[in-house]
């Protein structure tokens, strides 16, 4: 736990010990009272808290705000939806690189049952997305929209941007190629695990996304969007 976060009704109340959150505090880091974590509000500032004291199982501490709180980039993923093992680890990814939406699409080739996952029907891909925001230090959680094809999708994203779609099939240029034009701000499209059909290459050509390819190799869609959204932050200059 790179950094403690808090709700905005939590940040000023004492932590159970019993809570995750203490427990590691605890357990894990061994603090006492006069010692300090990093700790922010989701979505708000970031900073330091000192613990005061530690009794009735409460943890009381003060807040000190520091910071913003690393602010997302403006990178958007669209991701077929991928089997939920996979799922878990792309969206704690995506997180850790601070990208600011992940839109989640039932793609024609989609395995169906995916989309009955506690990932698309419950708060637990936003867990996934705070566990990454942890892991990055950072306050602000990125945003996750479920849509149930790619034509909604491409109906509700901004376009008025660099909009990238990967593909292995039929790429016009690669994406190394295409980012030497730093973007800033972008969306990058990956298809799921069978990749795109004819039929949507042809609808995101549509929407003004350009067909690119990242090499031969076929990656997995968490490899393939982790490495994408990576060149792309790189060529924004948001990894210097």
């Amino acid at each position: 736990m790179n950094i403690c976060l808090f709700s905005h009704d939590e940040i000023n109340l004492p932590l159970s010990t019993k809570d995750p959150r203490g427990q590691h505090l605890i357990k894990v880091l061994h603090k006492k009272a006069g010692d300090s974590f990093a700790c922010g509000e989701i979505g708000g500032m970031a900073g330091t808290a000192e613990i005061v004291k530690i009794e009735n199982e409460q943890i009381e501490f003060s807040f000190t705000p520091q910071t913003d709180g690393k602010k997302l980039f403006p990178l958007s993923m669209i991701i077929g939806f991928p089997r939920p093992i996979q799922l878990k680890r792309l969206l704690r990814d995506m997180a850790a690189l601070g990208i600011e939406c992940v839109h989640l699409c039932a793609t024609e080739l989609t395995e169906k049952s995916y989309l009955d996952s506690d990932l698309a029907k419950t708060n637990a891909g936003y867990q996934m997305l705070l566990d990454g925001t942890v892991q990055a230090g950072s306050t602000h959680v990125p945003q996750l929209v479920i849509h149930k094809s790619l034509k909604e999708c491409l109906e509700k994203i901004d376009k008025n941007c660099s909009l990238y779609a990967l593909d292995n099939v039929s790429p016009v240029s690669s994406l190394i190629q295409e980012i030497q034009k730093a973007p800033k701000k972008a969306v990058a499209a990956i298809g799921s695990e069978r990749g795109w059909t004819d039929r949507e290459r042809k609808m995101l050509v549509e929407s003004g996304f350009v067909l690119l390819g990242m090499g031969n190799r076929i990656m997995r869609t968490e490899t393939a969007a982790t490495v994408s959204a990576s060149l792309i932050l790189g060529a924004m200059g948001k990894l210097n």
